[in-house]
């Protein structure tokens, strides 16, 4: 497929497309429907996944896509585009590795353009042992009756005082308070839960399923909605030890940042579901990266989901309003432009083919 052609508009377009290209591939396919839920134009929604490559394989690079919802769009053209690249499906049997693409990690997010899942779930913060008492988020607590307002746009009152604590506290502790996941609010942003999801549930299936028996696996998560325009931060994914942090920078560089130390643009986070793979597997050898693509500075991106809880919490909004705060989310986490997903192709492709190596 052309760059174009790789991308969709909708959901169900992109799943479609997927289906097809992992068809054209050789692909093996596997669906896994949700029990309960539909997209927005009643279609079926699910987890969908390819296995391109020998059936023995020891070793699985894993691309994922759709962790938040609406960032499928990227990950899902990167994807498309993967598996319509012979030469690096050739790259990847003649490596030995088997390629292993997870569409739609969380389908319900996808195609209703929310973030969050159908219970207003983060999932890369519901990763969780809720068996165990969850972590106390006391900044969110501060500033979450400014965040969502009883109208929207907030009125210029409630702009400032927002506006006033964050230029005291700092823009870093603003995206930590709000990013970085919080348990005691279920209807508020970034929402880690108070149980696991079907996305949880159904992801760790699928981890059983395809990666026992095996010797290693490899794991590339794309995101959007941090960082510059079009780059790829590739931010390291496992627990905070210099030796993993160091495995990870040997294969993918040194330019792999950490959440532990400060090097990346996200905020430190809780509940991430990389943690399923140890707990999945726990003889596999794991390695990980998200890559985390730029769109609009971070201000506005967390400005459109704003919005967007805003409309979760206000179901009787007009058309117009609500149109207008989907548009603020594709634009938040999608780059509609020829160069931002020509640097989306190339960067996930690098990343797997850097992925290659080394084993």
């Amino acid at each position: 497929m052309s760059l174009h052609t790789s991308f969709s508009r909708s959901y169900a377009e992109a799943r479609q497309k997927f289906l097809e290209a992992a068809r054209a591939a050789g692909g093996t396919l596997t669906a896994f429907p949700h029990p309960t839920k539909r997209g927005c134009a009643g279609e079926e929604l699910a987890m969908d996944v390819a296995w391109v490559g020998g059936a023995e394989a020891r070793r699985v690079l894993m691309v994922t896509s759709g962790m938040h919802g609406v960032e499928g769009f990227c990950g899902s053209g990167a994807q498309v585009a993967m598996l319509g690249d012979a030469d690096l499906l050739q790259a990847c049997a003649g490596a030995g590795v088997a390629l292993l693409l997870v569409h739609a990690v969380n389908p319900y997010g996808f195609s209703h353009m929310r973030r969050v899942n159908e219970d207003n779930v983060d999932l890369n913060r519901n990763f969780m042992d809720f068996t165990q008492p969850l972590p106390d988020n006391a900044p969110y607590a501060e500033v979450a009756p400014m965040l969502l307002p009883e109208h929207w746009p907030p009125s210029e009152a409630d702009q400032a005082a927002l506006m006033k604590a964050v230029a005291e506290k700092g823009l870093p502790w603003y995206q930590a308070a709000v990013s970085g996941g919080q348990y005691q609010a279920p209807h508020g942003l970034f929402f880690g839960g108070n149980k696991a999801t079907w996305s949880n549930y159904t992801l760790r299936r699928i981890l059983a399923r395809f990666g026992a028996g095996r010797e290693a696996l490899r794991w590339i998560d794309v995101h959007t909605g941090l960082g510059p325009w079009g780059y790829g931060e590739p931010i390291y994914m496992g627990p905070d030890r210099e030796e993993e942090i160091g495995r990870v920078r040997a294969i993918w560089g040194g330019n792999v940042t950490s959440i532990y130390d400060g090097s990346s643009a996200s905020a430190n986070l809780n509940g991430m579901a990389w943690v399923a793979v140890p707990e999945t597997l726990p003889t596999l050898a794991y390695n990980g990266i998200a890559l985390e693509f730029g769109t609009l500075p971070v201000t506005e991106v967390l400005e459109a989901l704003r919005g967007d809880h805003w409309l979760h919490l206000h179901p009787e909004a007009d058309e117009g309003q609500r149109n207008l705060i989907r548009q603020a989310m594709w634009h938040a986490f999608y780059g509609d432009a020829d160069d931002w997903r020509a640097s989306v192709v190339e960067q996930v492709r690098e990343a797997v083919v850097k992925g290659l190596a080394g084993w």
